[in-house]
């Protein structure tokens, strides 16, 4: 038993995260769920599967075949690590109970997995579709084995009932709406916004995503388990390092095995220098969303040396592609190692001085202290995780929570901020610059030597793992099944803005519609990441 209490017993899988997994049925799947919750846990990613059937399948079949049997699992978060549960669910039609009472978050997950696998959460409040958007014929679910994305996916779709989406409707006197997007100025990546105001006063905001719908964990079908990093790491490409480096710790976990010590040093260094990239970009665009362009055009200077220098030193200025199952594809010199550390204390000093004039600008402070606020209380009982959570007082952090190699034996600081508005989510930006930068100083000063890689061998059919990696907008996890010959049969790539899309929609209400850009940038949720 992995927590006192729960029905289920799991069994431990290997890989550097603790994850165990469960197969349970409908009465304990919401019962373990509760229990998990009561008990102060989460949920991480809820997702569905078409059960594995050997390595004859069916894939391009034209019709459904008889008694086809699904899953749905969910990943939960507890003090002990990630209980994996699985469901098995059967019929042409399957469904599984709603989970959306006790998680929240749950209800988004649910209504993608009925638009992608056609299994329904039985009970559930909101079961209007999501990721659909007309783009598949009426009745074809993608990631069914029988649905052939070339010539399915590229037929006429056509449009549905149920695709003429039903936007909650705010009435009353004086109240109008404030359609924005799909399409975005720029390369900002569609997603409709729908505000009910009064004046200027937002009542309401309800956001529609998944536009685009790339076909990501379809094509992963179509991949061994060797190619799959990099199309991990193109899942969000502001967090490539942490969807890689998740994705490797999954086939890890799979094939049974760890890679070099050096290997995992080399992989936390690029975690936190995505984290500070991010973190400096963010700086710049809500300084100037709140009218000091001057935090703009310093905090992109900054950001710019720091991406040049990855693209000096290890071949990409966004780390792609850097870190494959098995270990690290680069290394860093001795002369590489000085040039960082110089960086380092360069980019302390410039950060310092920019936070100080940020803290004593009494225009800037304005405009955030009070703006967007999500209170700890909201925050906890609706899920909010990853960055903008320990702004509300989440006080969760895996390195710190659940802290694999190299991070058990790094001192790691956990920043948290309590007030939950954009000052706070500024604050913590600034905190966790700082403590990305000492993290980057350890690894330097305490990096082993030794080999980058070890052989990687394609583990058995029907191997599963799971990694699970603190990227720097939250929790990225990335699980795994394998069919025969080292092929993926199934991959399911998890986002934190999942959980924290629908937080922004209670962050803007009652303020007024010229910060919603500043509010929404404070969050800086992945669009491609809920889109896959």
């Amino acid at each position: 038993m992995i927590v006192e209490g729960l029905p289920v017993d799991f069994q431990p899988l290997p890989g550097a995260m603790p994850v165990w997994r469960g197969t349970l049925d409908a009465a304990l799947w919401r019962a373990t769920a509760q229990q998990v919750r009561d008990l102060g846990g989460g949920l991480v990613t809820l997702w569905g599967t078409e059960a594995t059937r050997g390595a004859a399948e069916d894939r391009g079949a034209t019709a459904e075949p008889a008694g086809r049997a699904f899953a749905v699992h969910a990943a939960l978060s507890v003090r002990a690590g990630l209980l994996w549960l699985t469901l098995p669910a059967a019929g042409p039609q399957p469904e599984y109970p709603d989970l959306s009472a006790i998680f929240p978050a749950a209800a988004r997950m649910q209504r993608a997995v009925f638009d992608l696998l056609g299994m329904r959460a039985a009970g559930a409040a909101d079961s209007r579709k999501w990721l659909r958007h007309g783009a598949w014929p009426v009745g074809e679910f993608p990631l069914r084995r029988s649905f052939d994305a070339v010539t399915r996916g590229a037929a006429a779709a056509a449009f549905d009932a149920a695709d003429d989406y039903p936007f909650v409707a705010v009435q009353g006197d004086g109240v109008h709406e404030i359609p924005v997007g799909p399409v975005h100025a720029g390369i900002i990546e569609p997603g409709h916004f729908r505000f009910s105001v009064v004046g200027e006063r937002v009542l309401r905001l309800e956001q529609r995503l998944g536009y685009v719908h790339k076909g990501i964990e379809k094509r992963f079908e179509s991949l061994g388990i060797h190619a799959g990093f990099q199309l991990a790491g193109r899942v969000s490409g502001d967090s490539t390092v942490a969807y890689a480096w998740a994705y490797a710790m999954a086939a890890e976990a799979a094939a049974d095995m760890t890679p070099p010590p050096r290997a995992l040093w080399l992989r936390a260094l690029w975690l936190e220098r995505e984290r500070i990239a991010n973190h400096l970009g963010d700086l710049g665009y809500l300084g100037n969303d709140a009218g000091l362009a001057m935090g703009l055009a310093q905090f992109s200077r900054l950001k710019e040396r720091w991406l040049r220098t990855n693209a000096a030193l290890f071949g990409h200025r966004y780390l792609m592609d850097l870190i494959v199952p098995g270990g690290v594809a680069s290394d860093l010199t001795g002369a590489g190692a000085h040039a960082l550390r110089e960086e380092i204390v360069w980019l302390r000093g410039e950060v310092g001085r920019l936070r100080e004039i940020f803290d004593e600008h009494p225009g800037l402070q304005d405009r955030l202290i009070g703006t967007g606020r999500v209170a700890p209380d909201l925050a906890a009982r609706l899920g909010l995780t990853g960055m903008a959570g320990r702004a509300s007082g989440i006080a969760w952090d895996l390195r710190v929570e659940l802290p694999c190699a190299p991070y058990d034996a790094l001192q790691v600081t956990m920043a948290t901020q309590r007030n939950g508005d954009v000052a706070a989510r500024v604050n913590l930006r600034f905190d966790e610059v700082m403590v990305s930068l000492d993290l980057c100083e350890q690894i330097l000063e305490r990096a082993p030597a030794g080999n980058i890689a070890t052989l990687f061998a394609s583990p058995r059919e029907g191997a599963s793992g799971a990694g699970w990696v603190e990227g720097w907008r939250g929790e990225v996890l990335i699980t795994l099944e394998t069919g025969a010959n080292g092929a993926l049969r199934r991959v399911h790539a998890h986002d934190p803005s999942w959980q924290n899309w629908p937080l922004l929609e209670h962050a803007v209400i009652g303020n007024i519609v010229p910060d919603f850009p500043l509010i929404n940038k404070s969050f800086n949720l992945s669009y491609s990441g809920v889109d896959l």
